[in-house]
């Protein structure tokens, strides 16, 4: 009885020292939203047996210790990961690791984790120190495929796939690579003086025409912004944009209201909030035909109230809620919209001005918009289908936000 109490003691040890230490103040110091892979953005089962996926994910802010977030968010079935590590990357365009740096991910002490249907996971902290900016290799090995894939396709960054368990290899020659995100959520980090700002949006502040592992999105430039503000170097700029993302209708991922509590409510450190959504719901209301003048008044109705429900939400966590303005898209031949369109943008845009709704206000469009025709976006600022940015106009984006408003 006296081994057994012995073993069971030292179990319990073991348990307490994989967790969070009391007083441990923890901030998300990356983020990435999931949603379920279609078949045109899963790997094929086969890819993901008895398979490594090595992961490269750019820190936001400072950390002197870290735990990874895995998810199975939208998985069908449990999902087991048989073994993970983390460490710094070589290159962010590279499979390459620091193996000085390297780190076994344990769950509750053990190597391998099951993962419920629906549920995120956290790992046990590792000591691992980084600044914002550290690119950091995220590497799963799992013996079997999830049932449901759980990920990000605008990751804008390179993975690596290779059969077999190398999670601990300092380079995977010959691997596949896919420029999507899988089974990973997020990165939290103990720094005593870190805070952190959720962009949520949809495919512009996910970064479409970015050209992968340039760190080009207008969130990017902003955190660099950052970085070179005094005091405000330790301030990560989480970006939970997905592409395709309405205020009200699931599109390629959840709707901005159906996900804002996991994508924002359950980030720590989390002080301020930038709100981008609302071009896709102007636009597919009339995409495929028109709609009567009642339809337009109602689709403005549901928007400004689903606003109201995202500043609500965020100032019952003590969240700054901050509007951002609706750019001009005239331009865009996928939405292709007419005089109706645009006065609907003009409506949704009055209410986000209008002191009080916001907390404060960010005026993308008056940044972005050609002044000889403010319908549509600025020449040097249009990627060319009159609806996303350039790379200068995300840069422009992020020039556009007044720091203060962060502070």
């Amino acid at each position: 009885m006296a081994k057994m109490l012995r073993w069971v003691a030292v179990g319990l040890l073991a348990a307490a020292t994989a967790q969070a230490a009391p007083g441990d103040r923890w901030t998300t110091a990356w983020w990435t939203s999931q949603l379920a892979l279609d078949s045109q953005n899963a790997l094929p089962a086969a890819d993901l047996t008895d398979a490594t996926l090595r992961q490269i994910v750019r820190l936001q802010g400072p950390a002197t210790r870290l735990r990874v977030r895995l998810t199975n968010r939208f998985g069908s079935a449990p999902l087991t990961i048989d073994g993970a590590t983390i460490a710094r990357a070589v290159d962010v365009a590279s499979p390459k690791i620091d193996a000085a740096t390297l780190r076994p991910l344990r769950f509750g002490g053990a190597t391998a984790v099951t993962i419920p249907a629906g549920a995120d996971y956290w790992s046990d902290p590792v000591e691992l120190k980084g600044t914002g900016g550290t690119d950091l290799a995220i590497s799963l090995y799992v013996a079997n495929p999830p049932a449901q894939q759980t990920g990000h396709p605008g990751s804008r960054a390179t993975s690596y796939l290779v059969h077999g368990n190398h999670s601990a290899d300092p380079d995977l020659a010959g691997a596949k690579t896919v420029d999507h995100w899988f089974q990973i959520a997020g990165i939290e980090a103990v720094a005593p003086k870190a805070r952190a700002i959720v962009a949520f949006g949809d495919s512009i502040t996910d970064g479409y025409g970015v050209k992968p592992n340039t760190n080009a999105r207008w969130t990017d430039a902003l955190q660099r912004r950052l970085r070179a503000a005094p005091g405000m170097g330790e301030v990560a700029v989480l970006n939970a944009g997905i592409g395709g993302n309405r205020l009200l209708n699931d599109g390629l991922g959840p709707n901005a209201l159906a996900r804002f509590d996991h994508d924002v409510i359950g980030q720590p450190g989390v002080t301020h909030l930038i709100v981008l959504e609302g071009v896709n719901d102007l636009g597919t209301l009339t995409r495929e035909a028109p709609v009567p003048a009642a339809a337009h008044t109602a689709l403005v109705s549901r928007m400004i109230d689903a606003y109201r429900q995202i500043v609500a939400r965020a100032h019952a966590r003590g969240i700054k809620a901050i509007g951002a303005t609706i750019m001009p898209y005239a331009g865009s031949g996928y939405y292709h919209p007419d005089a109706q369109n645009e006065a609907d943008r003009q409506a949704v845009n009055r209410w986000i001005r209008t002191p009080g709704n916001f907390d404060a206000v960010i005026d993308f469009d008056a940044a972005m918009r050609d002044p000889a025709a403010p319908k549509r976006l600025r020449k040097d600022y249009d990627s060319g289908d009159g609806l996303h940015p350039s790379v200068a106009g995300y840069a422009a984006m992020a020039e556009a936000v007044p720091l203060a408003l962060l502070r």
